[in-house]
C-alpha cells in the first residue's frame, strides 16, 4: 500500500480542466515548479501550499490527501515518481494527463 498527499496544477487542455483554466502548459508548468521549491523547502506546510496552488477540486479541504492506495491505483506517471520517494519526501513534478503534480509520500 502506498500512501501521498498532492497537488495538481492543471492548464488548458489537460485531462478534466474545467473551461476557467486557461493557463498554458508553460504556466502551468511554472507555477507547478514554484509550489514544489515552496514544499521541497517545509514539507510541514503542504497541507497550505495545496490550498495555494492546487487546481483539483476539494483538495484544499483534504489538504491534498489521497489516502492510502495499492500499486496500480493511480495513472503510472503518477506511480513512477512516487516510488521515486520515500515516506516524507516531496517529489519532483510528475507530469501526468491531468496536468503538473507534487507528490508528497505518506506511506
Amino acid at each position: 500500500m502506498f500512501g501521498a498527499k498532492h497537488l495538481l496544477v492543471m492548464y488548458k487542455g489537460s485531462r478534466r480542466a474545467p473551461p476557467t483554466i486557461e493557463r498554458t502548459k508553460e504556466e502551468a508548468q511554472a507555477r507547478a515548479t514554484e509550489a514544489m521549491k515552496k514544499a521541497k523547502a517545509d514539507p510541514s506546510k503542504f497541507a497550505d501550499i495545496v490550498k495555494e496552488y492546487s487546481d483539483e477540486p476539494g483538495a484544499d479541504k483534504r489538504g491534498g490527501d489521497l489516502g492510502k492506495f495499492p500499486k496500480g491505483a493511480m495513472v503510472p506517471e503518477f506511480q513512477v515518481g512516487l516510488e521515486k520517494i520515500k515516506v516524507g519526501e516531496v517529489s519532483d513534478l510528475v507530469e501526468t494527463p491531468f496536468g503538473f503534480h507534487v507528490i508528497l509520500r505518506t506511506q
